[in-house]
């Protein structure tokens, strides 16, 4: 159960969350597919690819300024409203590469408002002594909803190597569909006195005068290279195991391997930090992901290398709920929702800026070199923790 919210609420968070993901990850991967059917230019696949992000980045501290305004159901109604809108433009007319960015660009920003809503409604609800435990939920139901939109299209595409993608877009309206009634499961007093300070100011503060409140800065940055280190091991373990002549079926199992612990973790997750302390743990994790970054970086045996994804998915599955966590913690009052918008505004702006620099900064050094640059900016990371209190 997650803080005021009874059991049947918290059930409905979890399972909001875990929706919003697998259609997200079922409805990308098929307009990529339905682009491929078309034969679009390659640029176009990256016009594709970046239309999902602008909204985020565009909308994200407006839709916290939103969810802190009119409450978290509301807005995740609204957002479920637009992901089923997206399905449907996409299955009756997502004929032409315009329309497939206009229906991706659609579910960015029906995505972003289920996300910052369900992040809402557990800062708003989870008592400070379990909001790590809250988090940690929040975010395995994500993962697992990650896991299922890839799963489902590999159900309905078969061994076919594009699969039918009209039926994949039917297939997300009726998850979408599902996504929209479930909000209204979540209890409807949430946000019952909760906004109060908002209102108090007109919901006029802006993200910089968040961004000066004390630890705010330092917990969207840690979140940022947190998820962007993420993404780099998602694109350079293939090159890793190219380098190293591992097979792609090999490759493909350690990606599974350290998405699995990163669920394993955040499921154990409130028990760790009641017990040691939330900063301290952050500090364990954000160390444990530099030494199993810099070991990739190391000639070693499969099976070794196995080890060291796993200690990896362990050190970065605790990274993101800690800073949601974290950053809710230090937001003043009533402006938690813009707080947790920020951070995902500023996750975006890491998954472009960190995978390049690094890129760059490790072009003649391979793969491996990427690996080890990723330690060196985590470990750097742990700078920012400087004069926290570890046991917070």
């Amino acid at each position: 159960m997650i803080g005021e919210l009874g059991r049947r609420s918290s059930a409905a968070l979890l399972t909001h969350s875990a929706l919003i993901q697998a259609v997200t990850f079922l409805v990308r991967p098929a307009a990529t597919y339905r682009a491929l059917e078309l034969d679009v230019p390659g640029f176009a696949l990256g016009l594709l690819a970046a239309s999902y992000a602008v909204f985020p980045l565009l909308l994200a501290v407006p839709t916290g300024g939103l969810v802190d305004r009119l409450g978290e159901r509301r807005l995740m109604a609204i957002g479920s409203a637009v992901v089923l809108a997206c399905s449907a433009f996409l299955l009756l007319g997502g004929s032409s590469i315009v329309a497939l960015v206009i229906g991706t660009a659609l579910l960015g920003a029906g995505q972003l408002a289920c996300v910052v809503g369900q992040q809402a409604v557990v800062a708003n609800n989870a008592a400070s002594s379990r909001m790590d435990s809250a988090f940690g939920y929040l975010t395995f139901a994500a993962s697992l909803g990650q896991a299922l939109g890839p799963m489902a299209i590999s159900l309905v595409g078969g061994a076919s190597v594009r699969p039918d993608t009209q039926a994949i877009f039917l297939l997300s309206v009726g998850m979408s569909l599902v996504l929209f009634v479930t909000t209204f499961v979540v209890s409807a007093e949430v946000s019952a006195g909760k906004r109060k300070a908002v209102a108090a100011d007109g919901g006029k503060a802006s993200a910089l005068s968040l961004l000066k409140a004390p630890g705010v800065a330092r917990a969207l940055a840690t979140s940022a290279t947190v998820l962007a280190v993420v993404d780099l091991t998602m694109v350079y373990l293939p090159a890793l195991g190219t380098d190293r002549g591992l097979t792609a079926a090999t490759v493909g199992a350690m990606l599974t391997v350290r998405a699995v612990f990163s669920m394993v973790s955040r499921l154990l997750l409130g028990r760790i930090s009641r017990r040691i302390g939330r900063m301290r743990l952050l500090v364990v994790s954000l160390a444990v992901s530099t030494v199993a970054l810099a070991a990739a970086a190391i000639p070693m045996p499969a099976w070794l290398l196995f080890v060291v994804m796993a200690v990896l998915g362990l050190g970065l599955g605790i990274g993101q709920p800690l800073t949601m966590s974290w950053l809710s913690a230090q937001a003043p009052a009533g402006q938690r929702g813009r707080a947790l918008a920020l951070r995902l505004a500023g996750n975006r702006v890491g998954q472009v800026v960190l995978p390049s620099a690094i890129g760059i900064v490790a072009a003649g050094l391979g793969a491996a070199g990427v690996f080890l640059a990723s330690a060196v900016v985590v470990g750097g990371t742990m700078a920012l923790l400087r004069g926290v209190p570890l046991d917070g």
